[in-house]
């Protein structure tokens, strides 16, 4: 008898930080809000997934719950969960936008299916290319020395790959930063991400003055939108560039290889809408011989498990992933156990679905509203 979805329970939550982040597009100061779904079958499988939005990306942690709520409800109860892909199409003619929100239950889909299979989520992508991630940790907190002190720490524990958020203060202090981030950990990778925060008409000028420092890449150091000038630098500087904001999914991707925007992309499950979304975006990457790297906004352990397992899966997304945050800058997750992160690499989850379980009692300390 086919198994059918019996239920979507959609908790808000809100989940506080241990320390300040500041981005080109905005700071985070206080907490993280973000919203996890469960979806039951009638068989008694639970699958879990996330959504972490954020507003200059498109939607808030409200909106998303109530898209959940509405449209994508529809499409989901009395659904045969195996039929992934069948579903992400009816959500997407159901709903326009809100790729944070398909995203959660596509990989709560995903779960059920490795359950049922017995197998992690990987092994159903076409199996193990990578059991460990290199992780990347972002240089943000407004307290550039904590942020300091948290490197070496870091670079104690394996840590070999840096990305310091650019865009928020002076180009002359962002340059200072990179160069003493470089002196304190002088074998480390450095990377810049400026969040689009340069105006067009500047970022040739500091993008250049980059260029002497060897960095690994610069992010989308302009904003959404201004992609010839993206081109211009991509083709102008010896170091690489990197698409974020201006690349969400298959299409973009397609344009982004079409253009020479840039050399690298950032793929993530948020942008994409899903699991599925995202490897299409990152085949299209692969076939214009772009890699790619597993980017986030502001996801805990359910939906960076999810991304691990596509990692893990895809010999494209070579980059590794910035997978630092439930561990390292949640006050508490809403999982059973840490994020797995081992000197300097995130270990990719081997057990059944994605591999994770929920905290109920960090889940209900930390829940704002529950729907259905």
């Amino acid at each position: 008898m086919t198994d059918r979805i019996a239920r979507l329970r959609i908790t808000r939550i809100d989940s506080a930080i241990a320390m300040a982040r500041a981005h080109g597009s905005g700071t985070i100061a206080a907490h993280v809000a973000r919203v996890i779904v469960r979806i039951d079958t009638d068989h008694g499988l639970t699958g879990l997934g996330e959504a972490a939005p954020w507003a200059p990306f498109g939607n808030t942690a409200d909106t998303t719950a109530a898209a959940l709520d509405g449209p994508i409800r529809q499409v989901l109860i009395a659904a045969d969960p195996a039929r992934i892909s069948a579903i992400a199409g009816g959500m997407a003619h159901a709903l326009a936008g809100h790729p944070e929100a398909r995203a959660a239950v596509e990989m709560a889909l995903w779960d059920i299916a490795g359950k049922r299979a017995g197998l992690p989520v990987h092994a159903l992508l076409g199996g193990l290319v990578r059991e460990t991630i290199r992780l990347s940790f972002s240089i943000a907190d407004p307290d550039f020395n904590a942020d300091l002190d948290r490197a070496m720490a870091f670079a104690n524990d394996g840590v070999r790959t840096f990305k310091v958020k650019t865009g928020f203060a002076s180009a002359a202090t962002d340059l200072e930063r990179l160069r003493h981030l470089r002196e304190v950990v002088p074998e480390a990778e450095i990377r810049a991400d400026f969040n689009q925060g340069l105006a067009p008409h500047e970022a040739m000028r500091v993008c250049r003055a980059l260029d002497e420092l060897g960095l690994g890449f610069i992010e989308q150091p302009v904003p959404r939108g201004h992609e010839a000038t993206l081109a211009a630098l991509a083709a102008a500087l010896a170091t690489p560039v990197m698409a974020d904001e201006s690349v969400y999914n298959a299409n973009e991707m397609l344009a982004c290889a079409r253009g020479a925007w840039a050399d690298c992309v950032s793929v993530k499950l948020m942008k994409a809408g899903g699991l599925l979304a995202a490897r299409e975006a990152d085949a299209v990457a692969a076939a214009a011989g772009m890699p790619t790297y597993g980017g986030t906004l502001w996801e805990g352990g359910i939906a960076l498990a999810a991304a691990a397992q596509v990692i893990a899966a895809s010999p494209n997304m070579s980059l590794g992933c910035e997978f630092y945050m439930p561990r390292f800058v949640l006050a508490r997750d809403v999982t059973a156990e840490p994020f797995p992160v081992i000197h300097g690499a995130v270990h990719v989850p081997m057990a059944p679905g994605l591999g994770v379980a929920l905290d109920e009692a960090a889940l209900a300390a930390d829940t704002v509203a529950e729907r259905g």
